[in-house]
């Protein structure tokens, strides 16, 4: 507990994901803790139905709930996914394993039911939250925020209000007012999705194999699921906007049954409400936020989506921000909460992460809906396998040390950028992974 004398009166602007769970770090800490949510509390009304998109917790997530202790609770609410399972055209699959083995996995679950346990335990450590409470208006000089009720100043007010921040686009105001230089662009991805569903088959059963991220990738547009505890299958659609094959054509419930008997013919039989879901969900939009600074003195900080949305593509996107609260409680204890050194300090240390998740996120969009078919990267990918197999002090693939480990992202999309020439090299004059000259490839990796 923080000694009264030290106790901050905190403002979190957003009940999500990130919000939620740093309202239980700052209880932690002592302070006193405010949650301002402009939607009804979702423990009593789900909302925007069919723009969940499963998530998975990985490394930096599940960091992150241990320090809280939080993560056994979260865990058993999971199931776990141990590598992707491609379907092409005729229904036949490949599968391609995460980790090195079973015990490195990815854990979906879903977005809504952790954020209702995430404000179930903010509230019993003793955060307040206020529902149906839209901020109007913040004075970033004066850490004061308005709302329809009046006005209430803070210690500290943390952005965690998703993409669309209204935290970060009035201090990105305030800032350009004062003639500081600053970011805040939006990055459209040029691609949508729809979430649909594929039941249980049965009594509770899974239609497909469970542990398995499913993706069926089609060259610019792709079909993905990740498994629910109760049997059923989260399936995201990701189209263009525009074009062929895109959610500009494909309108109709009857177009988009026709698309998927052509696409995706192997999952329709699975999938019983398609052309209702289709037709009913709306369409949600993919774009990544890049922003700076994050930080104004020691009054206001972004954290999560406000800060550096990213596109879904490798499963980082409540990771890093869940790792935000991390980097910020440890600056916070590194400078004996000089808030305003700990505020800087964690937007200097994670930024750079920030920018390269967002990149790596974009540049999995492309393998996945491009490449994860084909033969050559398939190659590489097993090859990949055997050197980490064979040579597990030397090498770790790119994804197994964003998914995996505690390593930067930045860290791990420079050492990516290395990998891929050595494993040029290596893939050059091979069509089979037992063809690999291990003791050459241990001399290019030293």
């Amino acid at each position: 507990m923080a000694n009264p004398s030290s106790v901050k009166h905190i403002a979190i602007v957003g009940a999500g994901l990130v919000g939620s769970l740093l309202a239980v770090y700052m209880r932690k800490r002592g302070h006193s803790v405010k949650v301002f949510e402009r939607r009804p509390d979702l423990r009593k009304n789900i909302l925007d139905g069919g723009r969940s998109i499963n998530l998975v917790v990985t490394s930096r997530g599940i960091h992150a709930l241990e320090k809280v202790g939080l993560w056994d609770k979260v865990k058993e609410q999971t199931v776990s996914v141990r590598g992707r399972m491609m379907h092409d055209l005729k229904g036949e699959t490949t599968y391609q394993p995460y980790g090195r083995n079973d015990s490195e996995c990815n854990y979906s679950i879903s977005r809504t039911h952790l954020n209702q346990m995430l404000l179930h335990e903010a509230e019993i450590e003793g955060a307040q939250l206020h529902f149906e409470c839209p901020i109007l208006e913040m004075d970033i000089e004066n850490s004061t925020l308005r709302f329809e009720s009046g006005s209430e100043k803070f210690d500290h007010i943390f952005g965690t209000d998703g993409a669309g921040s209204v935290v970060r686009k009035q201090m990105m105001s305030a800032l350009q007012k004062r003639g500081v230089e600053q970011v805040n662009t939006l990055e459209p991805l040029g691609a949508g999705y729809k979430e649909l569903t594929l039941p249980a088959a049965g009594a509770g059963e899974y239609a497909l194999d469970k542990n398995a991220l499913h993706i069926w990738p089609r060259g610019h547009h792709m079909l993905m699921g990740l498994a629910n505890l109760d049997g059923s299958f989260t399936m995201t659609l990701y189209l263009p906007e525009a074009g062929r094959d895109s959610f500009e054509e494909v309108k109709t419930a009857d177009q988009a049954f026709q698309f998927f008997k052509e696409q995706y013919p192997d999952a329709v039989p699975l999938m019983p409400n398609l052309a209702t879901e289709y037709s009913e969900n709306p369409q949600g939009f993919l774009g990544t936020v890049r922003c700076a600074p994050w930080v104004f003195k020691d009054k206001v900080a972004l954290l999560g989506d406000a800060a550096h949305a990213v596109v879904p593509f490798f499963g980082q996107g409540m990771n890093c921000g869940f790792e935000d609260i991390t980097y910020l409680m440890t600056a916070l204890d590194e400078f004996s909460e000089d808030w305003e050194k700990a505020f800087l300090t964690y937007f200097e240390r994670q930024k750079p992460n920030a920018d390269a998740i967002a990149d790596m996120a974009i540049e999995n969009f492309i393998e996945m809906r491009d490449r994860v078919a084909d033969d050559k990267f398939l190659l590489r990918k097993k090859v990949e396998r055997r050197l980490e197999q064979e040579l597990p002090e030397l090498y770790r693939t790119r994804y197994a040390m964003v998914t995996y480990t505690l390593v930067p992202y930045a860290e791990a999309k420079s050492k990516g950028i290395e990998q891929n020439k050595i494993l040029d090299q290596l893939c050059a004059n091979i069509n089979d992974p037992s063809q690999l000259d291990i003791e050459a490839a241990k001399q290019l990796l030293l």
